[in-house]
């Protein structure tokens, strides 16, 4: 299967998925076949802000278009933010999504685990990661800490790169909202929070939502190898 990336939101994340996807066709002993199109971070940030899902839509539209024309078979945002406008984007793609949002709700239902803190911009926290999540609870930060975790999420992802400040500040509210709002785990529902967490030390589960989304694109690739 030819994969499709709708990438660059941000560049970090890309890389995140890129090296993932490669690193897994590896260890399966299969060759990837992968495209990769550069959207524009603060384009999306800017419609994410306005709600303005129709616009991002149909950008991402321009660029699935692309990867269409480039042979993909199936299209991919890798960016969870970016899935504030995934409905929109299925509706008029002429190719196939692989969607987050169902897939993750998938692994959730598979844990051990009844309530899951989550980690990301402020639109998917508030949406509890757009409406589409069943299977568990969900929490967020409270507060003025919504705020924070908001904005230290979107100076990270935008710099790609973690300062030492914001690595204990999405370290500290992790174990938050275990210990005060009841959560089981943390999801990272955002591509760029590896930054913060790889390496780190957490006395909590935490979820990569990417690597959830990685694993199920690798499952689609190699139906087709």
């Amino acid at each position: 299967m030819h994969l499709g990336l709708i990438g660059g939101i941000g560049p970090a994340a890309t890389e995140f998925y890129y090296r993932g996807l490669v690193k897994a066709h590896a260890a399966a002993g299969k060759t990837m076949d992968l495209t990769i199109v550069h959207a524009d971070t603060p384009t999306l940030l800017n419609n994410l802000a306005l709600g303005a899902a129709t616009t991002q839509a149909e950008i991402f539209l321009g660029f699935v278009k692309r990867l269409q024309a480039a042979g993909a078979d199936v299209a991919v945002v890798t960016s969870l933010a970016g899935h504030f406008c995934i409905k929109e984007l299925e509706q008029i793609s002429p190719l196939p999504i692989i969607n987050a949002i169902p897939t993750l709700d998938t692994y959730f239902a598979q844990q051990n685990i009844k309530s899951v803190g989550l980690l990301g911009t402020r639109s998917v926290m508030e949406s509890h990661l757009y409406g589409g999540i069943s299977s568990v609870e969900i929490v967020m930060p409270a507060g003025r800490d919504l705020d924070a975790t908001h904005d230290n999420y979107v100076a990270m992802a935008t710099s790609g790169h973690a300062t030492d400040q914001q690595r204990e500040f999405f370290l500290s509210q992790g174990l938050k909202m275990c210990q005060e709002q009841g959560a089981d785990a943390i999801a990272l529902a955002g591509t760029d929070l590896f930054l913060a967490f790889d390496g780190s030390d957490c006395d909590y589960p935490v979820i990569d939502c990417a690597q959830v989304h990685i694993d199920a694109l690798m499952s689609a690739s190699l139906g087709d190898n």
